[in-house]
C-alpha cells in the first residue's frame, strides 16, 4: 500500500489547471501547425496563422489561451494501492481547483446553482470522473472545459439497425449543427455503447487521447479516418468562414451495450482542446 498526501493532489492539480490554461500539448501544437500547411482557402489559412498567434502569445508571456477557462474537468484514474490521507480526496481536488483559477489569474465562470445562477467565484465545484485500476499510481487528467463548444454536445439514443451508418449520421448531423459555435478547427470526440450516460462520458474523455492516436479497433479506426475525411469537407473551415479544416480529429471511445440499444454520445472540443495529463 503506497500513501499519498492529499497536499500532493491539491498541489497537482492547481499547477495542472494553469498549466492546460496557458499551454497548448504538443500533439495539438502539431496538429494545429500541419492544419496551417494544408489549409486550401486563404482566408482559413489567415486564420489559422492568427490562432497560432495567439497560441504563441499565452505560451510565452504565461496568459490564458482563451477568456473562457472553462469549468474543470477532473479525471481521477486511481491504483486500488493507494491509500490518501490528510482529509477528503473531493476536497482536495476542489482545493486545486480554487487555487488554481485565483492564483492563474483564470475566469471563475462556475455558478453554484444551474438556475439561481449566483457565481461561486473560484471556479468550484470541479466535475470528477473516479476510476479504479491496478497499481499504486494516481493518473490525473485536468480537462478545463469551454461552454461553446460544450454547448454543441449531443447524444443519440439510436436503435440497432441504425448500424455503423448511423452512427455516422448522428456524428455529422452533431458537427453540422454545431457549424461555427464550437469555434472550429475542432476535436470531435464519439462516445459509442454504453447507456445514455456512459456514452456521454466515453464521448468527453476521448477527447483526452493525442489527436494522433487512432483507435486500435480495425472498423473503429477507418470510421476516425472516413468521419475526419467528410466533416472537413463540409466546408465549415477555420472559425466557421469556410475552409478545408473543420476537424483536426474524430477520436471515438466504444463499450458493450444492450440488445435492445445503440446510443452514441459526441462532445466537441475548441480548437485547442486543453488537457494536461499527470501521474503521480
Amino acid at each position: 500500500m503506497r500513501t499519498i498526501p492529499l497536499s500532493d493532489i491539491t498541489r497537482n492539480i492547481k499547477e495542472m489547471c494553469i498549466e492546460a490554461n496557458y499551454h497548448l500539448t504538443p500533439d495539438m501544437d502539431c496538429a494545429l501547425k500541419k492544419a496551417k500547411d494544408q489549409e486550401r482557402s486563404p482566408l482559413g489559412k489567415q486564420i489559422l496563422e492568427q490562432l497560432q498567434d495567439n497560441l504563441k502569445i499565452a505560451d510565452e508571456d504565461d496568459i490564458p489561451i482563451c477568456q473562457d477557462t472553462g469549468m474543470a474537468v477532473i479525471f481521477m484514474e486511481i491504483g486500488q494501492d493507494v491509500h490518501f490521507e490528510g482529509g477528503s480526496l473531493e476536497d482536495a481536488i476542489n482545493e486545486g481547483v480554487r487555487q488554481g483559477y485565483i492564483e492563474g489569474y483564470l475566469r471563475k465562470s462556475v455558478v453554484g446553482d444551474p438556475c439561481i445562477r449566483e457565481n461561486t467565484k473560484d471556479n468550484t465545484p470541479a466535475v470528477i470522473h473516479y476510476e479504479i485500476a491496478e497499481g499504486d499510481r494516481v493518473k490525473i487528467t485536468v480537462a478545463p472545459k469551454g461552454f461553446g463548444s460544450e454547448n454543441m454536445s449531443r447524444v443519440f439514443m439510436l436503435k440497432p439497425a441504425d448500424g455503423i451508418e448511423g452512427v455516422k449520421k448522428a456524428v455529422l448531423t452533431a458537427v453540422s449543427d454545431a457549424g461555427p459555435n464550437a469555434c472550429p478547427p475542432m476535436v470531435v470526440g464519439v462516445g459509442i455503447g454504453g447507456t445514455f450516460e456512459k456514452c456521454a462520458l466515453m464521448a468527453k474523455k476521448a477527447l483526452t487521447r493525442p489527436v494522433d492516436q487512432r483507435s486500435e479497433i480495425p472498423y473503429v479506426r477507418e470510421m476516425e479516418e472516413e468521419l475526419l475525411e467528410k466533416i472537413n469537407c463540409s466546408g465549415i473551415g477555420p472559425g466557421g468562414l469556410g475552409g478545408s479544416t473543420t476537424a483536426l480529429a474524430v477520436n471515438i471511445n466504444t463499450y458493450p451495450t444492450h440488445i435492445a440499444g445503440l446510443p452514441v454520445g459526441i462532445n466537441i472540443c475548441c480548437h485547442v482542446n486543453r488537457h494536461a495529463v499527470r501521474v503521480i
